[in-house]
């Protein structure tokens, strides 16, 4: 059904992209993700280069910088990476002189993309907040901005967990106050967009939650630099990006062994 020599032919890096997700199926439904999410994301990416804001422009653009390494989008990764670097250092002039080029590259990708998937509208994603029956201790929650790790993850334990998914540190502390009795673990990135992980994890120092909720950290980051920075909080386990299933389920043992 799907030509994967519409990627090939132009530059998509499938091979390594399966190393990570094992297989065609994985893939081409977190490919659907990605076409559901990637959009909006470049449309805030933008607002926040007009309005100047370094520091979520360059949360954002980490972000798409690693989706895009997932999928073999390497071309796009390239110069996601070098927008992250310079936004973080504050250079707006790098940003706004380079920013056409992200655009079309990813535009670019927006439009192989769709050709192979065979679709011509975006159907943006449901909410997956909404209140859900659940078991004791047989809930994950993932907190992420991008789509496709949450999805990803997802996926991997459809059959073990119940897998509740927050797109910025707000939800999750929603999800918290709800959920606390049932979750068995929590995945928790840093770098997001409005509340960032730090913020969740002095939530739940504040209200004493680390005795219910075992949590791991999502990083793309040096991990040492990430545990001197979180070195106050209980952490169980840090899982680095890019991962793969396998590195998923033993953060998640870890989780749920500690849980028992």
């Amino acid at each position: 059904m799907f030509n994967s020599k519409i990627l090939t032919d132009n530059g998509v890096n499938l091979e390594k992209s399966l190393e990570l997700f094992g297989d065609m199926n994985t893939y081409n439904e977190s490919l659907n993700d990605f076409l559901n999410d990637v959009e909006n994301k470049m449309a805030n990416i933008k607002k926040y280069k007009e309005n100047g804001d370094m520091a979520n422009y360059a949360i954002l653009v980490h972000s798409l910088k690693s989706d895009s390494k997932y999928f073999g989008f390497e071309k796009l990764a390239d110069i996601a990476l070098n927008h992250e670097k310079e936004s973080k250092a504050n250079n707006m002039y790098y940003v706004s002189l380079h920013y056409d080029e992200l655009e079309e590259e990813a535009k670019r990708i927006i439009d192989i993309v769709k050709t192979y998937l065979g679709v011509n509208n975006l159907t943006m994603l449901s909410g997956t907040n909404e209140k859900v029956k659940v078991k004791k201790n047989n809930t994950i929650l993932v907190v992420d901005d991008s789509n496709i790790i949450a999805s990803f993850i997802s996926k991997i334990f459809n059959n073990t967990y119940k897998v509740l998914i927050a797109k910025d540190g707000k939800e999750a502390i929603d999800i918290l106050a709800n959920y606390t009795e049932v979750i068995a673990g929590m995945l928790l990135d840093l770098n997001m967009p409005n509340v960032n992980g730090y913020e969740v994890l002095r939530f739940m120092k504040t209200n004493d939650l680390f005795k219910k909720v075992d949590v791991a950290i999502i990083t793309g980051n040096d991990s040492k630099s990430v545990l001197d920075n979180i070195k106050e909080y209980p952490v169980m386990a840090i899982l680095e990006k890019p991962f793969n299933e396998l590195n998923v389920k033993k953060v998640v043992e870890i989780l749920a062994m500690n849980d028992e």
